[in-house]
């Protein structure tokens, strides 16, 4: 029989421990003896350009690539599990690939942010979420009131971010927060959800 192709999608908020349970899920599978490649967006170097590395310090080697294009061309056919980090800076093709390689009998995990600073669906997140078999949804400790936190806070020079600033801003504790519902702030007005008929 084909082996069982899987995705698992691993979200939440910053500081939520998605880049530890990637870690751990890789871990796992090479403990079981399964050839595992692990890939992260070049764009991402605020630890190390060649390793995943979480907020505590937890490093694992890791490929670097810009695009799913280049993600395709390093991806080894033996491999049985691909890790894949900050899922949400790539675009929809790593959604293709997610579903190709699962419906090929391989394991997919890929971790992101599943929202932005502005509490809005992040690049392909709601689409893997879609193609998922298994998510795993973390939460972090609310900075500012010890609650739990589901959602990423941006400031810039002490202030909360616009609504209107940039998605990406590659950053750590200098400019995210993680926050619950209540003590989320940002700056503007906000955007009218479209409403289903």
């Amino acid at each position: 029989m084909k082996p069982l192709g899987q995705i698992t999608v691993v979200c939440g908020s910053m500081y939520a421990g998605k880049s530890e349970e990637l870690i751990r899920l890789a871990r796992r599978a090479l403990y079981a003896k399964k050839t595992v490649q692990v890939f992260k967006p070049s764009v991402d170097r605020r630890y190390d350009e060649t390793m995943v590395v979480t907020h505590m310090g937890v490093r694992h080697e890791a490929v670097p690539v810009s695009s799913v294009d280049e993600l395709r061309s390093k991806a080894s056919p033996d491999t049985q599990v691909f890790c894949i980090e900050e899922a949400q800076f790539f675009d929809s093709s790593i959604v293709d690939f997610a579903v190709e390689m699962a419906d090929a009998g391989k394991e997919v995990v890929l971790a992101g942010l599943d929202q932005d600073f502005r509490r809005e669906p992040f690049g392909p997140m709601p689409e893997l979420l879609c193609a998922a078999d298994e998510v795993i949804k973390l939460r972090a400790i609310c900075v500012k009131c010890g609650r739990p936190a589901s959602h990423t806070y941006r400031q810039v020079d002490g202030r909360p971010a616009h609504r209107d600033d940039p998605i990406v801003l590659i950053g750590a504790t200098d400019s995210y927060e993680a926050r619950c519902r209540a003590c989320h702030r940002l700056r503007g007005k906000p955007n009218k959800r479209p409403t289903t008929s």
